[in-house]
């Protein structure tokens, strides 16, 4: 038996060293109507081999999605794990590794984070990087009340693209909301974010965009960061999908101030939706502005390298109101396994991965056009984009998840005037075959 369940006489020791007579005493403050009065209706206990078995049977109930064809992302991304980073994670001083407050016995940890921070801080061409957020959406949200911060309140104001990720925008919603602050909306033409109205917003501190955005249109980043600091604004760019920087020009050499997003594509397993990581980069001249923690290097009495938490004004670490965040804890182990990812890739193999996930959905876009697919939008874009098929593809979308092809997401979902338009994806771990056979499935 793994776990042994305490003794009565365990318990009657426990009891009379709180002063309470019976276990029931224990939930004495509880009032009677707020307790349950009869026994819970569960059947007999199982032995540990039967309980597997019904264990296994409860995850059939779920669809296994490495026996499906998946051209799905929207915002989270199957990329294969190489070996060599599920083995190093695994390892007992990585995995269980603390917050590194004590410099003296957390040098691997901090070692790790600041790999972490100047990998980060290359592939987003950016000054600094801090140790890690929780996740896109929050770290775009801490990215615009940065920016509010570096404006010394006397600007109020953010604008925030449509075609942002809609959940990212709930969130910048949520922070927003009990601050007085105000989050103004871009619309959108083509694929693309619409800046004509930028210079006509009052009190404007920053203007965020996605890029890739959410239908996996490429951004003009070099425009968006023109028009934000025509209006005296900083200029947030924000991504899901990061390695489309292995490809295309990084923020940082398009004028961005503040370039934040999510981390999973670099290593981390989807797991159902979490955890993420939130990477988050900004200029020099901003970092005593930035949220969270930051890893800095230097060198120890007897001269030789060391690393040490080097900013972290969070509300642990100095007065609630002048914290620069309320985030309570990084993403140490996210963030390592994504600066293993990178190492092991280097920058080489990033842009050849970048590259073969830009040429798959090239083929499935170029087959699905002739095929007769419309492709509403003109702008280049990574490894998602938008198809717009007939009226009634709802029924064969259904159809194909039956043959376990998950056929993209109804943008409906989110853009109520997006009929029958739809979020395909294509990364590397999909062959040409897959890509075939949902063309010919989606268009017979």
């Amino acid at each position: 038996m793994r776990y042994l369940p305490h003794t009565p006489e365990d318990i009657s020791e426990m009891l009379q060293a709180v002063g309470a007579s019976s276990i029931e005493d224990l939930f004495s403050s509880i009032p009677k109507t707020c307790r349950r009065n009869r026994d819970m209706d569960l059947p007999e206990p199982y032995t540990e081999w039967e309980l597997n078995r019904h264990m296994d049977g409860l995850a059939k109930s779920n669809a296994d999605p490495s026996d499906h064809k998946l051209f799905l992302g929207a915002g989270m991304y199957d990329h294969y794990i190489p070996a060599a980073v599920s083995y190093l994670l695994g390892r007992s001083e990585v995995s269980t590794a603390y917050t590194p407050y004590q410099p003296e016995i957390s040098q691997g940890t901090l070692q790790a984070i600041f790999e972490y921070q100047t990998l980060t801080s290359r592939l987003l061409g950016m000054d600094v990087a801090n140790a890690s957020m929780y996740d896109g959406a929050s770290s775009l949200a801490e990215a615009l009340l940065m920016a509010i911060r570096v404006a010394r309140g006397k600007k109020t104001t953010v604008a925030v693209s449509e075609l942002v990720h809609p959940n990212y925008r709930r969130v910048v919603e949520t922070y927003f909301r009990p601050t007085g602050y105000k989050v103004v909306s871009l619309p959108w033409k083509d694929g693309r974010t619409d800046l004509s109205g930028v210079g006509d917003i009052p009190d404007l501190a920053a203007v965020a965009v996605q890029s890739p955005n959410f239908f996996g249109c490429i951004e003009d980043l070099a425009a968006v960061g023109k028009a934000a600091h025509d209006a005296k604004a900083l200029f947030v760019t924000g991504f899901t999908e990061p390695l489309a920087y292995g490809l295309y020009k990084n923020p940082g050499s398009q004028g961005a101030d503040i370039a934040c997003g999510e981390g999973q594509s670099f290593g981390i397993p989807k797991s159902y939706g979490g955890p993420g990581l939130g990477m988050f980069t900004s200029r020099d001249k901003f970092v005593r502005n930035m949220p969270g923690r930051l890893i800095g290097q230097t060198v120890d009495r007897n001269g030789e390298r060391g690393f040490v938490l080097t900013l972290a004004t969070r509300e642990q670490h100095i007065r609630r109101e002048k914290a620069t965040s309320n985030i309570c804890s990084n993403q140490g182990l996210c963030a390592t396994t994504a600066a293993m990812y990178m190492a092991t890739l280097g920058g080489v193999g990033i842009r050849n991965l970048a590259r073969l996930n830009y040429d798959q959905a090239e083929y499935l876009k170029g087959a699905l056009k002739s095929a007769g697919i419309e492709i509403p939008f003109s702008p280049p874009t990574f490894n998602e984009f938008v198809a717009k098929f007939p009226a009634g593809f709802e029924t064969k979308h259904a159809a194909l998840l039956k043959k376990q092809i998950v056929a993209g997401l109804h943008l409906k979902l989110y853009y109520p005037d997006l009929e029958n338009h739809y979020l395909l994806c294509v990364t590397e771990t999909l062959s040409k075959a897959d890509i075939d056979a949902l063309v010919k499935e989606a268009t017979s």
